[in-house]
């Protein structure tokens, strides 16, 4: 991962502006126009093929949008198919070195999109048993969007029938049969991890249906007055049935029967598809080699806490040592300050070392504001990127509350991630994106959005960034984080 990181880095600084720039934070306009002969003709010849791509995939997917529908399924693997056909019309070798990436990239693209269609397939038939209705409640959608005159008589003998067979599988699997008589029903008996991915797909196939009822319920005085009844059944029975494979074969408990509660059960790919989404990372590691390196970054950070312990005079007893650090938090209001100081002061790191350049625009535009107190319950830390938002407790939240934002978010801690998320990082990556080659968006990757400011973290422990042991002891915390 180090190395992923350190290539991503250095195509960032390679694609900077020429020059270290050490304007003030809010300078004149003019000293923030970059040199904009240098920007003439830097861009790749396939930017537009790109555009066309991004372009014409949304208009697809928009236009297709029951997801996993039989209309949709052909059209998208069409698409993919005839586009990787026509790229191949290009001859890459007379491409510029900037072509020849947005080559790749696309090429790569549409190339993972395919298997990702393969690999849809392969779940649809693990699920066929449990959902043997879902292509025709999705093919009316398909329908629709086809322009097909609405036949209400017919669509409410199908919208009938399939609730009757929702009801009677989720009979089965409430009350399996003791023995299959010849010729009776069996109940199907996926495993917990396809139950629980059916009883998913149940609900996105149950919200669009409600969509395509919605499109023609009062417009069409003979839908409503055909399909009113057999609607209701089926929605009912949808819902129900999702319940049924939460609580009897994924293990939730009752009142838990929805997506958003109860045990996680997980969805593996397999080692297969794994090494292909590590291959489509362009990650030149097996898995067994990423955890090794997991492992022996976890140690390094074991052991460098430890040191860092016994600078604080708590021995080898680090979590000690740790829960000094987090109650070294700042009163309330005084935050906003901690973050803006912390913030300078990484920049003016930066430009001591003229390590990368921070154009004079990209330290003047970014902006701070307030998370707020719901928010902090799924974001405990403060988030960054075109803004920075500040994580610190309110007076309207509890004393626990308050007391997990302020040791969570103490100045240490802090310290060793502000930058992360600002100026070399998530800010200047956004802020450099969108003025170099910004058709390349549709590429994005969490390897290159996280990997860029985790390789800043980690330059900047290298370069003797944190130099007392309370800050190294920040720093750690997040790095032993992302070890585990």
């Amino acid at each position: 991962m180090r190395n992923l990181s350190v290539i991503l880095a250095a195509a960032f600084c390679l694609t900077s502006e020429t020059g270290a720039q050490t304007a003030p934070h809010n300078p004149d306009a003019n000293s923030a126009v970059p040199n904009l002969v240098a920007l003439v003709g830097t861009t790749s010849e396939l930017a537009p093929v790109v555009n066309r791509y991004s372009n014409d995939l949304t208009s697809v997917s928009r236009r297709y949008d029951a997801d996993g529908s039989p209309d949709q399924r052909k059209r998208m693997r069409d698409f993919y198919t005839s586009w990787r056909t026509r790229l191949a019309e290009i001859d890459f070798d007379k491409l510029s070195h900037e072509g020849k990436i947005d080559y790749v990239l696309l090429n790569r693209d549409m190339k993972h999109e395919l298997t990702l269609l393969d690999r849809s397939e392969k779940h649809r038939g693990e699920m066929a048993s449990v959902i043997p209705f879902a292509d025709r409640l999705l093919a009316l959608q398909d329908s629709r969007r086809d322009l097909v005159t609405m036949n209400s008589r017919a669509a409410s003998s199908t919208i009938a029938s399939i609730a009757k067979e929702v009801d009677s599988l989720r009979a089965l699997i409430e009350s399996p049969p003791a023995d299959t008589k010849k010729g009776a029903k069996s109940a199907p008996r996926p495993s917990r991890t396809v139950a629980n991915r059916a009883a998913r797909r149940i609900d996105d196939i149950k919200r669009g249906t409600a969509a395509w009822y919605k499109y023609y319920d009062g417009y069409d005085p003979q839908f409503s007055w055909w399909m009113k009844d057999p609607y209701k059944r089926l929605d009912e029975a949808l819902t129900k049935y999702a319940k049924a494979l939460r609580e009897k074969v994924v293990g939730f408990k009752p009142g838990e029967g929805d997506a958003n509660n109860g045990p996680i059960i997980g969805d593996p790919i397999g080692r297969d598809g794994l090494n292909e989404e590590l291959a489509y990372e362009m990650i030149p590691y097996t898995p067994e080699e990423l955890i090794a390196i997991a492992q022996r970054e976890y140690a390094f950070s074991l052991s460098e806490i430890k040191k860092a312990s016994r600078e604080m005079g708590f021995g080898d007893n680090w979590k000690a040592a740790m829960e000094k650090v987090k109650n070294t938090y700042v009163e309330p209001g005084k935050q906003p300050d901690l973050i803006r100081d912390l913030a300078r002061q990484a920049e003016a790191f930066f430009d001591q070392h003229d390590w990368v350049t921070i154009p004079a625009l990209a330290r003047e535009d970014w902006r701070m504001e307030m998370m707020s107190p719901e928010r902090q319950r799924v974001a405990p830390f403060f988030l960054g990127g075109e803004s920075i938002l500040v994580s610190y407790p309110t007076a309207d939240m509890t004393e626990e509350e308050k007391l997990m934002s302020l040791r969570g978010n103490n100045p240490h801690f802090s310290h060793a991630t502000v930058f992360h998320e600002l100026n070399p990082g998530h800010h200047l990556q956004g802020f450099m994106a969108d003025r170099y080659n910004p058709h390349r968006g549709i590429f994005w990757t969490p390897f290159w959005g996280e990997g860029q400011s985790l390789y800043w973290e980690m330059f900047l422990w290298d370069h003797g960034f944190q130099v007392s042991p309370e800050d190294r002891i920040g720093a750690l915390f997040w790095r032993m984080h992302r070890s585990a």
